[in-house]
């Protein structure tokens, strides 16, 4: 997919071992199918039992063959990472206005289609556990955690910036 370019750039070895420590995961190639990038991603779970078995993955490419519309839509043209994808450090939400450049921010925006009715940001804010958002079809565990934490931390923000006044 990235047509042989070396794959973290110019990153040390040390640098590269860290920032997978710290979840870091390499962005789409230049014009590769957002689906087929989710499933790499999924393939790259830390945990083992995270990671779609052989016969799921078969499964998802041929759900991905059988429907070439899927195959359109296309991560990111910035291949090269920027700092901001290798800081663990919670995001910043004060520019976030929509579900979508929540989503973007904490790198989930694979997730979009599944929040699609939630509106306004503040709308899904009562997400408290990984069961909710599975009904929504988020399955992946560190996911689910990722996107709970996310949420967490905006409702504490969000607390922070309006002073508490029971927003939530």
């Amino acid at each position: 997919m990235s047509y042989g370019e070396r794959p973290y750039w110019d990153m040390s070895n040390q640098d590269v071992i860290k920032a997978i420590e710290e979840g870091y995961r390499l962005p789409p190639p230049m014009d590769c199918p957002i689906a087929l990038h989710q499933l790499m991603l999924d393939c790259w779970q830390k945990e083992r039992s995270d990671r779609p078995k052989f016969g799921q993955i078969v499964n998802m490419l041929d759900k991905l063959i059988r429907n070439p519309n899927s195959l359109k839509r296309t991560g990111s043209e910035n291949s090269r990472p920027n700092t901001a994808l290798l800081d663990p450090s919670s995001p910043e939400f004060s520019g976030v206005v929509s579900v979508g450049d929540w989503l973007q921010a904490i790198k989930m925006e694979r997730y979009k289609d599944n929040f699609t009715a939630f509106l306004f940001l503040g709308s899904f804010l009562f997400f408290n556990s990984c069961s909710d958002l599975a009904r929504i079809g988020i399955t992946a565990i560190a996911h689910q955690n990722k996107i709970l934490n996310s949420v967490q931390a905006m409702r504490t923000q969000m607390q922070q910036m309006h002073g508490n006044v029971g927003i939530f």
